[in-house]
């Protein structure tokens, strides 16, 4: 792996075209993840797994969420017809120009298990609702990034994205009455107790707090999106999966 750190980003794959080279078992947790996140996904294999079989009868069609397969080799070149590619047939010279093709084409490329024909590396990924906990080690050790993961994981309760919640409602609300959301030491308020309101089943105490707290309680902000209770409660082991997407364990291995 080049010298230099990685970038982290989160991507925002949702509608947008992806091919995944490989049918295999590495390749179903590449296509999962990617489905998960509302990509249209494109396999390209001449042998069929059974994790990719079953993910393209649960979700095939068009449009956001969707799973295809081509059963066939892949052609070079096509990697350019995609906005992002992952390749994971496990034949290094498949890998390989597989590879070749998406740098030349300026695609964003994974090759699993070969960091170095990466333009981009996949992290071990634990999630709660729209919080991502991300952990790579540029390449180095999955098993570590993995085991790092789970650590980190711990940390982070089911209370997690319902304050997340709370927090995108107040931001949008002082936003919607012409006020920056940037001057507003949201830290100070975390550490002061909403997060451990909201594990305690008292969110809507910590609602009213937190506008308060931001000068927003003569305000009932707005129609959608606005503050209020979120909708539900933190739960642990329930989570809502939006409609075409594959639901997918809160943590997920880096391959």
């Amino acid at each position: 792996m080049v010298g230099a750190p990685v970038y982290p980003v989160a991507l925002v794959v949702e509608g947008r075209p992806c091919l995944v080279v490989g049918a295999g078992a590495v390749a179903a947790r590449k296509v999962t993840g990617l489905a998960t996140c509302g990509a249209e996904v494109t396999v390209v294999a001449p042998v069929v797994g059974d994790g990719v079989a079953a993910l393209v009868s649960s979700h095939g069609g068009t449009g956001p969420g969707t799973v295809r397969v081509e059963q066939r080799h892949y052609r070079a070149g096509e990697a350019a017809r995609f906005r992002l590619v992952i390749t994971a047939t496990g034949l290094p010279d498949v890998d390989r120009a597989v590879a070749r093709d998406a740098e030349l084409a300026g695609v964003w490329v994974n090759s699993a298990d070969d960091p170095d024909g990466c333009s981009f590396l996949l992290p071990a990924v634990h999630r709660e609702g729209p919080v991502v906990v991300a952990v790579s080690t540029g390449g180095a050790s999955p098993a570590l990034a993995t085991w790092l993961r789970d650590r980190v994981a711990d940390l982070v309760g089911p209370e997690t994205s319902t304050v997340a919640e709370l927090l995108r409602r107040v931001r949008h609300d002082l936003r919607a009455v012409g006020r920056s959301t940037e001057g507003v030491d949201w830290r100070k308020f975390l550490d002061g107790g909403i997060a451990t309101l909201v594990r305690d089943g008292r969110t809507s105490e910590a609602t009213a707090t937190l506008r308060r707290a931001v000068g927003l309680d003569g305000h009932s902000g707005g129609a959608r999106g606005g503050t209020g209770p979120p909708r539900a409660e933190a739960r642990p082991g329930r989570a809502t999966v939006p409609r075409g997407h594959v639901p997918v364990p809160s943590s997920v291995p880096q391959a």
